[in-house]
């Protein structure tokens, strides 16, 4: 997935503003920049929550609008991430915690669309099969570069907690690699 290509079915800028009774106000502006910055983590944390490439599009475009709406005042560009991934996680979970949600997807969800080389990955797909709390631990440490102490503020969870996720996730993607590789 390209950060600036646009998405099928995602909002442009102008339909955004639009959709938000708004006018072309310096957030509006800034959200493409955004989009261009942090769109493709925004993404890759979606699907790796909802395994699913709709439903991370959907949270993808969802965020973006959240921002557009109530335009937050950010410090800094640390802010700025912080903000999104907190907006997708939100997101995400109001996603999966639906009525009409309640069945799991597995990575046979993943369509050829992806143009990430990782998704094709044996690794990427055993991450898929973990848990949600130990997909999310495990992106964000492994993928997004966060410490510990930093997911655990992301997350709402305690640093000891987000330690036993990643613990667990790691035995877990250990085993799975190994009985897939014959090494068992």
């Amino acid at each position: 997935m390209q950060p600036n290509a646009p998405l099928q079915g995602v909002m442009n800028r102008e339909e955004f503003a639009v959709e938000a009774n708004q006018t072309q106000a310096p957030v509006a502006l800034g959200l493409e920049e955004l989009y261009r910055a942090y769109g493709e983590m925004v993404y890759r944390l979606a699907l790796i929550r909802t395994r699913n490439k709709a439903d991370a599009e959907d949270v993808l475009q969802d965020v973006f609008f959240r921002c557009l709406r109530r335009q937050p005042d950010f410090r800094d560009r640390e802010h700025q991430k912080a903000w999104l991934i907190t907006a997708a996680l939100n997101s995400t979970k109001s996603l999966l915690t639906t009525a009409a949600r309640r069945h799991e997807t597995g990575p046979e969800a993943l369509d050829n669309r992806s143009t990430e080389a990782e998704l094709l990955s044996p690794v990427y797909e055993a991450v898929l099969r973990l848990p949600e709390k130990y997909r999310t631990a495990v992106h964000l440490f492994y993928y997004e570069g966060y410490s510990v102490e930093e997911i655990g503020k992301l997350t709402g969870t305690k640093a000891s907690t987000v330690k036993s996720h990643l613990h667990r996730a790691r035995e877990a993607l250990r085993r799975e690699l190994k009985e897939e590789n014959g090494d068992v």
